[in-house]
């Protein structure tokens, strides 16, 4: 599961059960991820918030297949083999799987993947590996080809902020040693249209 002490399902008390209760998938799972906060319910709580209203909103106006693809590309880059597993699957359902190996297979493959999406999705994809990698420092001109290819600035933050998420997301992961010993792959609060909904389905 992790590096260090967790508390399940069954042994969870107060304000953790509270949260566990939100967060639970199927038969009660709890996703190593979120259980690796549970001495520290509270983190748990801002690591929920964070992720629901940055990848399941109703006021993201960047499609959730796209989103999701720009988070199994920054976990790609960082190594996160756990966030590469449970978000390539929620691309699959969201994307079907021929069109998921196909960017998978793109991400893997270039680091400017140039002919895997429209110029606009290609750009936000550069961008996060810019982000990602941080191989010097960046600078205003790097939104430019983002909003040249017509995207937003509401858009282009919508793009920081999943990179941003998903890069806390990894180191989580990767500093603490949680792994998918089970997990179902590709849960999600999928309920857009409520802040609130936490449940994994």
């Amino acid at each position: 599961m992790s590096w260090i002490k967790e508390i399940d399902y069954p042994e969870a008390t107060g304000s953790l059960k509270k949260l566990y209760k939100r967060v639970k998938g199927p038969d009660d799972n709890i996703d190593n991820i979120l259980m690796a906060h549970s001495l520290r319910p509270h983190t748990l709580q801002g690591h929920m918030s964070l992720y629901k209203n940055v990848l399941h909103h109703k006021d993201n106006k960047l499609p959730k297949w796209y989103l999701e693809t720009l988070g199994v590309y920054v976990s790609l880059l960082n190594q996160c083999g756990y966030c590469v597993d449970h978000h390539y699957a929620g691309l699959q359902r969201l994307a079907g799987e021929a069109e998921a190996a196909r960017l998978r297979a793109g991400l893997e493959q270039a680091v400017s993947p140039s002919d895997l999406l429209p110029p606009a999705q290609v750009h936000g994809l550069i961008y996060a590996h810019q982000l990602t990698l941080l191989q010097k420092p960046m600078k205003e001109e790097d939104l430019r080809p983002m909003r040249e290819a017509g995207l937003s600035d509401g858009e282009i933050l919508e793009i920081n902020q999943v990179v941003s998420y998903f890069n806390y997301a990894n180191r989580t992961v990767i500093g603490l040693g949680v792994t998918t010993e089970g997990d179902i792959l590709g849960l999600s609060p999928n309920d857009n249209d409520d802040e609130s909904n936490w449940q994994h389905q």
